[in-house]
């Protein structure tokens, strides 16, 4: 009991730490930096709709108990990030004005991620109470899943108005809820399997929302045909990479 402790939580600690991957970036002027965003935002939407329609829907309608459950549940996501960034504008924009620095995507981006961070915890502890060899396999399976992610979701940040420094610290924060979920696996037990059924679909709605209603619409700014395929191939690269991992399950 006490290694499936060790390794869960120690697990969980290496990938938390992926989160720290934007700090490469703290050796980059901030031209060059400039420069990477339309690469960065690109490969996150490529990434998230990745992510939601190759990874986490089939592993919600799978284990199911009924088709419509999943997809009244992504929709339920789609709906709850909605008025997630609808009471941001309204707590930060008033009379049609707004001068909030940091954009809305900023904080939705960051739940959606926790939400996130907290399944993977629930995955891998919930791995390691099977066997050690499938525990460490999925773990090394959400690093490589973590890997692009995180870039992808520093990206986000640095677009959304954070400095290099805020969006390391904020990125980190949000990936401690990995511990939430897997203390939630070690203490509670396998009735938290139904809790991590409702989250996931939520979670992928959630990632549909943010790459469809806040990153592309910010993409569509730049209309010059060399970097619009630019756009286009990191989004294909983002979707890629993320259908590659399918070789780790």
């Amino acid at each position: 009991m006490n290694s499936v402790w060790t390794w869960s939580l120690g697990s969980v600690a290496v990938v938390s730490l992926v989160s720290l991957v934007g700090i490469v970036t703290l050796a980059v002027n901030k031209r060059r930096l400039q420069g990477a965003l339309l690469f960065l935002v690109s490969f996150a939407v490529g990434g998230l709709f990745g992510d939601a329609f190759i990874h986490i829907l089939p592993e919600a309608f799978e284990h199911a108990p009924s088709r419509l459950a999943p997809s009244l549940l992504v929709l339920l996501g789609l709906f709850i990030f909605f008025i997630l960034e609808k009471f941001i504008y309204w707590r930060h924009c008033h009379a049609g004005v707004c001068d909030f620095h940091q954009k809305p995507v900023v904080w939705v981006n960051l739940i959606g991620d926790g939400i996130h961070n907290f399944i993977d915890g629930v995955l891998i502890a919930a791995s390691y109470g099977v066997s050690f060899p499938i525990g460490f396999a999925t773990t090394l399976a959400v690093v490589f899943h973590e890997i692009p992610q995180e870039i992808g979701d520093f990206g986000i940040l640095i677009h959304g108005g954070l400095s290099r420094r805020q969006a390391l610290g904020y990125n980190f924060l949000c990936s401690l809820t990995a511990f939430a979920g897997a203390l939630a696996v070690l203490l509670i037990g396998p009735s938290v399997q139904g809790l991590s059924r409702l989250v996931i679909p939520v979670a992928a709605g959630g990632f549909i929302y943010i790459a469809g209603s806040d990153l592309i619409p910010e993409l569509h700014r730049e209309t010059s045909v060399g970097r619009s395929f630019l756009q286009f191939a990191a989004i294909g690269l983002g979707v890629g990479v993320m259908a590659l991992l399918l070789l780790l399950e």
